[in-house]
């Protein structure tokens, strides 16, 4: 006979268990955010390596980001098949671990926000090899599209605190549904369909590079890590091309109203 106060008693300590080692992690990636944020590492600051134009336009893009993210958590909550679960569980963790982050804790909202943010299905999955879904997974999607909402508000708080344009979502919105048409006209998965879009939107082809799940994330951050970078590279050469050019025509100026004043005297 199956004793419901054993399975109720068993089903609590792990839930305790679950909430302690995610609090546990929040407070490591806490800690490392701040010790990050009051570095003095001049390798970790990006004006060192980037226009102040450019940074704009990558925080604007954070945010953006962050909606896909999250939409793509959803996505794989509902769809996800048996061989992809155990990256699925890193990977909600991870998102789950990086909303906290940006969430205002002070509130009393925040904070009711992050006890349904523990993701305990893929928490159950790693530590007890078994796979629970109870009313609190079921919780956690919608939370994850309050997100959405959420990072898009902050998206449209910097652009308007700093003057900037929204052309940025046309762009994100040109290969957002392009990712969804990838994986409707070529069947393939939604990682597979990133990746090829990502490649097609480089010019780096249209293949998927990579056959194992890590092999293919390192090949997105092998290729936007790129794109960023070329752009820095192309966006600090003509700014020194600029600077260059016009200290010589500064220079010839200043020369010119120097014999000026001479002859005046």
């Amino acid at each position: 006979m199956v004793n419901y106060l054993d399975i109720i008693g068993q089903s609590i300590l792990q839930m305790v268990i679950e909430i302690a080692v995610f609090l546990i992690l929040v407070v490591i990636c806490s800690f490392i955010q701040k010790k990050i944020k009051n570095s003095s590492n001049r390798f970790l600051n990006p004006t060192e390596f980037l226009p102040q134009d450019e940074i704009h336009t990558l925080k604007q893009v954070f945010y953006l980001i962050l909606m896909a993210c999250f939409f793509i958590n959803v996505l794989y909550s509902l769809i996800f098949t048996g061989s992809e679960i155990f990256y699925f569980a890193i990977y909600d963790i991870f998102i789950s671990l990086v909303a906290v982050l940006l969430l205002d804790k002070t509130s009393l909202k925040n904070t009711v926000l992050v006890f349904f943010l523990v993701p305990y299905g893929a928490l159950t999955y790693l530590i007890f090899g078994t796979a629970l879904v109870s009313i609190l997974d079921l919780i956690h999607i919608p939370i994850f599209i309050y997100l959405i909402k959420f990072a898009y508000d902050k998206f449209r708080e910097y652009t308007q605190n700093n003057g900037l344009g929204y052309t940025i979502i046309l762009l994100f919105s040109i290969i957002f549904i392009s990712f969804f048409i990838t994986q409707v006209v070529e069947k393939v998965n939604p990682l597979d369909s990133l990746v090829m879009v990502s490649n097609a939107f480089t010019s780096n082809g249209y293949s998927v590079l990579g056959h194992s799940i890590p092999g293919k994330i390192n090949s997105l951050f092998l290729v936007w890590g790129g794109y960023i970078i070329s752009g820095a590279a192309t966006a600090g050469l003509t700014a020194a091309i600029l600077l260059r050019y016009f200290n010589t025509r500064i220079k010839k100026l200043e020369k010119i109203i120097k014999e000026g004043a001479e002859n005046n005297e």
